[in-house]
């Protein structure tokens, strides 16, 4: 029998952030129909402060990758938190990836790798792999990716 995402989580050891408020007029998720919409997330380390830092400047790929991760674990966390269940989620449909980044940095999709391979990790590859668009801008607060994805629920 497959594991649920969240005895998945569990046997990964995964330490889920406190979900963040909202920061400005909008809902952290949103359920229309059989779809779960999450509000582009950043990442939050367990102390509640944000990551910072700019790829190509103060941030190599590498350290890119790991702060995408650490996006994917505050969604789960926001999902956890507002939804009330990692196992009410069928698959993932879409991600969306923001890196903030200079100009001349090119390494977008493997920076939102990080993001992409936890969920696989927590709904299997089957389920947790879907489409996804990953670019690079300018991101608030100094944070160096975020994240907004759409899930289908069971």
């Amino acid at each position: 029998m497959q594991k649920s995402p969240s005895e998945r989580a569990k046997e990964l050891g995964l330490v889920f952030p406190p979900a963040p408020k909202p920061a400005g007029v909008y809902r952290p998720v949103l359920v229309v129909d059989s779809f779960l919409y999450v509000s582009g997330q950043a990442p939050m380390q367990n102390d509640g402060t944000l990551m910072q830092g700019r790829l190509g400047d103060s941030l190599t790929a590498d350290e890119g990758k790991l702060a995408a991760r650490q996006v994917g674990l505050t969604m789960l966390s926001s999902i956890q938190t507002h939804f009330g269940s990692l196992d009410k989620i069928k698959r993932v449909v879409k991600v969306f990836g923001m890196v903030n980044c200079t100009p001349d940095f090119i390494q977008q999709p493997y920076v939102v790798n990080g993001f992409s391979e936890l969920m696989a990790d927590v709904f299997g590859k089957e389920h947790g792999i879907g489409v996804r668009s990953a670019v690079g801008m300018m991101l608030p607060d100094g944070i160096p990716v975020e994240v907004e994805a759409m899930f289908e629920l069971h």
